[in-house]
């Protein structure tokens, strides 16, 4: 009989350690745009302005040090990461820059999936430079 609870105590003890992170495997899903700000080569004046097509957006699951994933706008700049868990994470998007030695920064965003079915549109658009 001993056995026999000890075994269904390592199993409740896995199950509830089995707790799911940031990351794929779930119900919810985030939601934005990437709004462009073009300029002139030197970065002197704004040239024109639009929704971004076909413009890589990235997600990091939790605290990551490199991107999970990878998606790309479509027509209208909208983009959608789907089959999220619970968790935070941060969305982020290139703009060029010329000060830094790299030519760009990355726009990221947090976000935080507070329930499963869950869709979390962003507050704002993210707005780059090109």
């Amino acid at each position: 009989m001993a056995k026999r609870i000890i075994f269904l105590l390592l199993i409740a003890v896995s199950f509830m350690s089995c707790e799911k992170e940031a990351g794929e495997g779930g119900t919810s899903e985030i939601r934005g745009k990437i709004y462009v700000n073009k300029y002139n080569a030197d970065m002197t004046y704004l040239l024109k302005e639009y929704y971004a097509p076909e413009e890589d957006v990235y997600i990091i699951y939790g605290d990551d040090d490199i991107y999970s994933e990878r998606t790309r706008t479509n027509y209208d700049g909208s983009f959608i990461f789907r089959n999220l868990q619970k968790g935070k994470y941060k969305i982020f998007a290139y703009s060029k820059n010329l000060v830094i030695p790299a030519g760009t920064e990355p726009i990221i965003v947090e976000v935080e999936i507070e329930d499963d079915f869950q869709t979390v549109e962003l507050s704002k658009d993210i707005v780059i430079k090109k």
